[in-house]
């Protein structure tokens, strides 16, 4: 994922990589706290996200579904 430049190319290579593997994807936090970098490099400035409550994420990749 050298080539990685945004947020939709980390999670296109994420799922091509697990694409066809009976994958699945799934996050669950509360209260989510995170540094959002303004690009990708040691010089980016970060602003903070702060999500009050819950979030779920859920990918499933089942070729026999």
């Amino acid at each position: 994922m050298e080539d990685t430049k945004t947020w939709p190319d980390l999670a296109i290579g994420l799922y091509d990589k697990l694409t066809g593997r009976n994958a699945e994807i799934t996050y669950e936090m509360d209260n989510l706290e995170v540094e959002v970098p303004s690009k990708v490099g040691a010089d980016a400035e970060h602003t903070p996200w702060r999500l009050n409550g819950t979030v779920r994420i859920r990918t499933r990749d089942d070729a026999t579904s």
